[in-house]
Formats: structure tokens, sequence, C-alpha cells
């Protein structure tokens, strides 16, 4: 046994791998305000739908470089070249339909800010403005998911049902679903 091994419990969900080690232990659950990482963790959550997240963290230097650093205000700008390109890069996942809802998820989110209206506000209101700490079974979806899913998907963004939006309510700590006995739990 390592000294880590004995001195450090992660989610059962990160034990086995170095990047998901990585992911779990500096990001995941973190409290997250800055808009555009949460635009960026928001549409990646939606690449990942009927995939495994580790197959996203695999491929997110990959999207980033292909959707200009998940800058919103170049990814609104891309058209039907840009789709048929990113259509070709073997490093992301090529879905017409995620690429297309991440375009406009971009102008969505630059029409929110041309008004005025900053998605980290927009988001963190929903929950208080506060972390929420979990405790018990860890579900898939829940009423604030499904709130928030609904909120989004009346704005025109795609890939939000509830079960994506809890995933990323999880990953951006809005929800704290650290077990227990893991040592990123208070943390935060």
């Amino acid at each position: 046994m390592t000294k880590e091994s004995t001195a450090t419990h992660r989610c059962k969900w990160a034990e086995n791998d170095p990047l998901m080690q990585a992911y779990h232990d500096e990001e995941w659950g973190v409290p997250e305000r800055d808009s555009r990482v949460l635009w960026e963790t928001l549409m990646l959550e939606g690449f990942q739908a009927g995939l495994s997240w580790i197959t996203i963290l695999r491929k997110r230097e990959a999207f980033r470089k292909a959707f200009y650093n998940f800058d919103p205000k170049k990814v609104a700008r891309m058209g039907e070249a840009d789709i048929e390109r990113l259509l070709q890069n073997e490093g992301i996942i090529r879905s017409r339909a995620k690429i297309e809802a991440t375009i406009n998820g971009a102008k969505i989110y630059v029409a929110m800010a041309d008004a005025g209206e900053d998605f980290s506000t927009y988001v963190w209101k929903f929950a208080g403005n506060k972390p929420i700490q979990n405790s018990g079974p860890v579900p898939a979806k829940t009423p604030l998911s499904e709130e928030i899913s609904a909120a989004l998907k009346k704005r025109g963004f795609k890939f939000v049902g509830p079960v994506i939006v809890y995933a990323w309510l999880q990953a951006v700590g809005v929800v704290n679903d650290h077990s227990a006995d893991c040592f990123r739990r208070k943390a935060r």
C-alpha cells in the first residue's frame, strides 16, 4: 500500500484511473463561479450524453482546441463549414447534433451576456447562491436539476435534460456529492 492509498479516501468512481483521480481531486465538486467555465462544463456534459465521463476527459483538450478554448463569442460565430470540419475531427465526439447544440449554446450565452445577464449568477441563484450539501444516496436527478433543465431548455439550450444537468451541478460544485468518507467532502 502506498502512503496515498492509506491516507486518501476518494469517491469510488475516481479510484482506478489517474486522470479520473486528478479530475476528482482538483475539479469535481469544487464550487465554480466563472461563467465561461460553467458554460464549457455544461457543453462537455452534453457531449458526454450516452458515453462515459473518462471519454470526455481524455478528449477535453481536443475539444478545447476545436472550440476555441470554449470562447462563447468565437463559438457563436461558427457556421456550417466549421461543423463539417469538426465532424472530421477524430479528437472530439463527432455528433452533428452535439456540435450544433454547442454553437447554439454559445449564441444563447452571448445573448444573455449582451443583455447584462451573467451566466454564473443565473445558475447559482437556483441553489440560493451557495453549494448544496447532499447526504444519502446520490440521485440521477433532483427537483433542482429538473427546474434548471426546464429553464435552460426554455432559453433554447439542448442536451440539458435533468440527468445531464445534475451531473453538471455535481461537477461544478453547486451540489456536493462527494461520499462521506472522501477527503474532498469538506475541502470546498
